[in-house]
Order: structure tokens, then C-alpha cells, then sequence
């Protein structure tokens, strides 16, 4: 799991989070609704959950 900061949200329902090494990482739609979000804010927290090094969750942090 990685844990990062909501960056930018994109019409598509997409995002894009800063991880906490520097890195900004795309998350697509499915993977921001996967982890429940109605309507994340950026500057929140947030934990990626992977699959074969594609995002497929963005959750909050546990």
C-alpha cells in the first residue's frame, strides 16, 4: 500500500495524488470509486492499493 495526497480531480472521475516520495500518480475513475469516495478533496490523504502495478483502489488512509 502507498500512501499519498489527493492532488487534482479530473471531470472523468479521475485523479491525480502525490505520493509521499514526490511521485504523481494518474488513478483512474474506477480505481477513486472502488475505494467508496463520493467526492474526494484535494490535500486528502489517501492509500493506493495496487494490482500488478495498476492503481485499483484509492481508499482512506487505514
Amino acid at each position: 500500500m502507498e500512501q499519498a495526497t489527493v492532488h487534482t480531480l479530473h471531470g472523468d472521475g479521475s485523479a491525480t495524488v502525490l505520493r509521499d516520495d514526490g511521485l504523481l500518480v494518474e488513478v483512474p475513475a474506477a480505481a477513486v470509486s472502488a475505494g467508496g469516495w463520493r467526492a474526494p478533496r484535494p490535500g486528502q490523504r489517501v492509500t493506493l492499493r495496487r494490482d500488478n502495478g495498476v492503481v485499483v483502489e484509492m481508499k482512506p488512509p487505514s
